[in-house]
């Protein structure tokens, strides 16, 4: 079996693909690369809450171990960003994380991680992958674990977000706050900072109550109802099963996507805090945020979809904020890395700060930028129907859908489809499943399903 890293690291359905054995030959790739690459490597590697985490992790960290390279294991689960983190901290050449992010519960995966407390960049990425063996040549059982320490990741994470944060301005501003860990890694985190917040699924199950941990708003109506029934509730903060992304909802229980908080988070920085820097977004996301970046005479840079290509070049310019899509965002200050945890304490810090209600906010960055709304579906189609759409895309065939002209074209990474400056949709085939991406932005939600209705009918009727 052919193994591959797609947008964020490999990732396979446990007891099928992703086995002890297969685990075992991409940690000799990782050996293998390490001792190419540096003289005395070390590793730092983490997992989640996942089935069988725990063990994946320790047949990493001792085969690595057997390889002669330094490992740091974490002591229990943790966070994506504790292990970038730890990497740092302990001046790690690579960070590995056992988890398959907001997949599914029946999937796990393996991120790697870059000596800079980021993700590891594309080109490394693919050396790694090029060094995989075939077949696991090393005999597990027989392997210790005598290059092996225990970390406390999650300690060293709280610590310097003690020192970041003004907690105590957050505990005592009398907001209403909310955090749902959806069963992921952060659900020791913000208890620990902010013990006021009330708490939903921040216990530990690794079949995620059979929900996929990824924080958007068809996977949190039981936050949103907990909001609307509850009444005085402020601000909702959810994360993914790894704490990379972040979900956050209103005081009315209402969803608010990654676009209006790369603006929120972008309008604080730059206006509240008197921070600048560039601003690097992927291909998906808002154009409102060019927009933004305009008023404030900010550089704007749109890089392709995976937050290893915002990370880099987060690495060699000054950068403000990187975000994507689907959650991730990375600001100036913490490590070139997406936290979901560290995103939702800005934005409370904000709140906080500020006096002012999450939608009265928003309205100062619509103020700026006009309303706007966004929406995304996922179509689940045969592989023969996805690459024949993809081949349409890519030879121009779509002038139009339905009476919907297309004004120009972008192909950056997919394919988006412009209706006027401020509405358009974008067409990309997953890198990590079997599904087409349908993305859209207009000025307000009921516009964002029209054009997606008419979109999908064009598509699906060839």
């Amino acid at each position: 079996m052919k193994i591959k890293f797609g947008t964020d690291g490999w990732r396979a359905i446990i007891a099928k693909e992703y086995t002890v054995e297969n685990v075992a030959r991409v940690s000799i790739a990782c050996g293998l690369w390490l001792k190419n690459k540096f003289e005395n490597p070390s590793v730092v590697i983490g997992y989640d809450t996942r089935f069988g985490g725990l063990l994946f992790a320790q047949t990493t960290a001792n085969i690595l171990s057997f390889m002669n390279i330094k490992v740091y294991l974490a002591d229990s689960f943790v966070s994506t960003p504790m292990v970038s983190l730890g990497v740092l901290s302990q001046e790690a050449s690579l960070g590995i994380v056992i988890t398959a992010s907001h997949n599914p519960h029946n999937y796990n995966g393996f991120k790697l991680k870059g000596d800079f407390g980021g993700p590891l960049l594309p080109d490394d990425i693919q050396d790694v992958e090029d060094l995989i063996p075939d077949l696991n040549h090393l005999d597990i059982d027989s392997l210790d674990d005598k290059n092996v320490e225990s970390l406390n990741l999650e300690e060293q994470y709280l610590n310097r977000a003690q020192q970041f944060f003004d907690l105590d301005a957050i505990e005592n501003s009398g907001l209403n706050l909310v955090y749902d860990s959806m069963f992921g890694a952060g659900q020791r985190a913000i208890p620990a900072l902010l013990p006021s917040t009330t708490l939903l699924h921040c216990v530990n199950n690794p079949g995620f109550n059979g929900i996929a941990p990824e924080p958007i708003h068809r996977n949190l109506l039981e936050l949103s109802e907990y909001i609307k029934n509850v009444g005085d509730v402020d601000c909702a903060l959810a994360t993914d099963g790894d704490a990379d992304r972040i979900g956050l909802y209103n005081s009315k229980g209402e969803f608010i996507d990654s676009h209006h908080l790369i603006l929120l988070l972008i309008h604080y920085l730059v206006k509240y805090k008197g921070m600048s820097g560039k601003v690097v977004t992927a291909f998906s996301c808002s154009v409102k945020v060019a927009k933004l970046c305009k008023h404030y005479n900010l550089d704007h840079q749109i890089v392709k979809v995976g937050f290893k290509y915002v990370a880099g070049v987060m690495l060699e310019e000054d950068c403000l904020l990187g975000g994507e899509e689907s959650g991730g965002v990375a600001i100036k200050g913490h490590i070139p890395e997406r936290d979901g945890i560290w995103m939702g304490l800005v934005i409370w810090e904000y709140m906080a700060k500020s006096g002012k209600s999450i939608e009265s906010l928003i309205q100062e960055v619509y103020d700026i930028v006009g309303e706007f709304a966004f929406e995304r579906i996922d179509l689940h189609l045969d592989n023969d129907k996805k690459e024949k759409i993809v081949e349409n895309c890519k030879n121009g065939v779509y002038e139009s859908f339905g009476d919907l002209k297309i004004e120009r074209i972008e192909n950056i990474d997919g394919y988006k489809f412009y209706f006027d400056e401020n509405s358009w949709i974008m067409i990309r085939a997953s890198g990590t499943e079997p599904v087409l991406r349908t993305y859209v932005e207009a000025k307000t939600q009921a516009k964002c399903f029209e054009i997606l209705d008419k979109v999908h009918k064009s598509l699906l009727l060839e």
